[in-house]
């Protein structure tokens, strides 16, 4: 079931998001939702509070990218209760833009490479290093989870730019493809 996503203004997008286990009621029916909502946004990565759950958890899937790394091809992942416990000195600049903010895209420094432990949609603890594209789209997910947005990470002269277009999205004044939850 296609989900709508919740876009700038909705509250559930600066909640910090909490931790759940495997008795998360109908967990796997959220997970198979989660993606094809995302896939119908043409969109590479979800999160659950953009779906207006507070909760830790997000889906990524990076087979669109597969024409610029074959390796992307195979990167499908869930992840949840993840946590951020290394971030590299060296941080990238490069162009993101969020379902959760239609038709708004920027340049956003993040580290290139980061360490993350998670849990798997069987419950299974990992720990894995993620480099280059794989550590960007992780990092945007995460800042979901922490109630953060791409946006927030934009210069201040670009933020005071953005200000117009991100008050018109929260009043719902913005055209999307793909169903949204105005605040």
């Amino acid at each position: 079931m296609i989900l709508p996503i919740y876009t700038y203004g909705n509250a559930v997008l600066r909640k910090q998001a909490e931790p759940i286990d495997k008795n998360y009621p109908n967990l796997s029916m959220l997970i198979e939702n989660m993606y094809e909502t995302m896939y119908n946004a043409d969109g590479v990565g979800l999160a659950a509070p953009q779906v207006g759950l507070p909760i830790r958890m997000f889906v990524i899937d990076l087979i669109a990218f597969k024409e610029d790394d074959p390796e992307l091809a195979t990167f499908k992942k869930v992840m949840i209760n993840p946590t951020i416990t290394n971030r590299s000195e060296n941080e990238v600049s490069a162009e993101e833009g969020c379902l959760s903010v239609p038709g708004i895209h920027e340049s956003v420094n993040r580290p290139e490479s980061i360490v993350v432990q998670y849990l798997d949609e069987h419950f299974e603890e990992h720990t894995e290093e993620y480099v280059g594209f794989k550590a960007r789209v992780i990092q945007h997910e995460y800042d979901h989870l922490e109630g953060n947005l791409f946006t927030d990470k934009v210069s201040p002269i670009r933020r005071q730019l953005l200000k117009s277009k991100l008050t018109n999205i929260a009043k719902g004044k913005t055209s999307s493809r793909y169903k949204v939850k105005t605040a």
